[in-house]
């Protein structure tokens, strides 16, 4: 927690306990299924060992454990290692869950196989602080070992706060807050208790990882356009429709000039410099 604001920002919506239900949602949906899609591609087999770091109330760690892999989650909020210890339970999943900052880890050097970062590094407002993360995951894989980085991008606020939702009817700060957001890319609560984050440009993403001593291929969209369309939940409902729109982010998902066009980026990046075949298909 000490010398950043984000972590304490990102507390009170947190505590609130509603991103256990959030990827629910058929707009939730899109962002797991293309996550998931997205990790497959470059996860090393079982029986691997993944660290998911920032990992929330768990979600993609009950995923890798009922898919064989040996999972570490670690969270910084109470309530979530809660959620991902009850939830395991119930599934008959062993997971190692524990509470612990994204920056200081409890684990081993080179003791996993891959890292989830799949929050952290846009709840770390510093520049030095989210490469403090980079170098924390870089500690904790083995050579050759994998890193999965999600971030919030820049003009999500513009997207999503304006076109889609239009907050400005909302909340008289919107308005200002989108401003800072698109110039600083700082994204402020726009209420006590409100989600705050720190968003990125696509350039400024990768250039963090390189500075952290990986080698990456471009971020790519996760969910892409189709998480603005009015009638996403209509189509989530029709198969047929639904694997429409999962196919259009797959087609546009590394178009440089359409990457940002969506609310999180995923970038894959590695330990080693030897990775030209693995980051080919990323």
């Amino acid at each position: 927690m000490r010398g950043d604001p984000g972590p304490e920002l990102a507390a009170p919506y947190y505590q609130r306990g509603r991103e256990a239900t959030r990827l629910a949602s058929a707009r939730g949906r899109l962002e797991r299924e293309r996550t998931e899609e997205l990790v497959q591609r470059h996860l090393p087999p079982t029986p691997a060992t993944v660290a998911d770091v920032g990992g929330g109330p768990g979600a993609y760690s009950l995923w890798l454990a009922a898919s064989g892999y040996s999972v570490f989650h670690r969270d910084l909020f109470p309530l979530h290692v809660q959620q991902t210890c009850e939830a395991a339970s119930a599934a008959g999943l062993l997971i190692d869950s524990s509470v612990a900052d994204a920056r200081h880890l409890d684990l081993p050097d080179d003791s996993v196989d891959a890292v989830l970062l799949l929050g952290p590094l846009y709840h770390l407002h510093d520049r030095d602080q989210r490469l403090h993360c980079w170098r924390e995951a870089r500690r904790i894989l083995r050579p050759g070992g994998v890193v999965f980085a999600a971030a919030i991008s820049r003009w999500a606020t513009l997207l999503d706060g304006s076109l889609l939702k239009r907050l400005s009817l909302q909340y008289e700060n919107f308005d200002a807050t989108l401003d800072r957001a698109l110039a600083t890319g700082y994204l402020d609560p726009l209420e006590p208790g409100g989600f705050a984050a720190y968003t990125h440009r696509p350039d400024e993403f990768m250039a963090e990882a390189a500075e952290a001593g990986f080698t990456a291929a471009p971020p790519v969209a996760i969910e892409a356009p189709g998480y603005f369309m009015l009638d996403v939940e209509e189509r989530h409902a029709d198969r047929l429709a639904w694997n429409e729109v999962l196919d259009a982010a797959r087609r546009i998902e590394g178009v440089p000039e359409l990457v940002g066009i969506g609310p999180h980026l995923l970038m894959t990046a590695y330990t080693s410099q030897d990775v030209d075949v693995a980051l080919k298909s990323v």
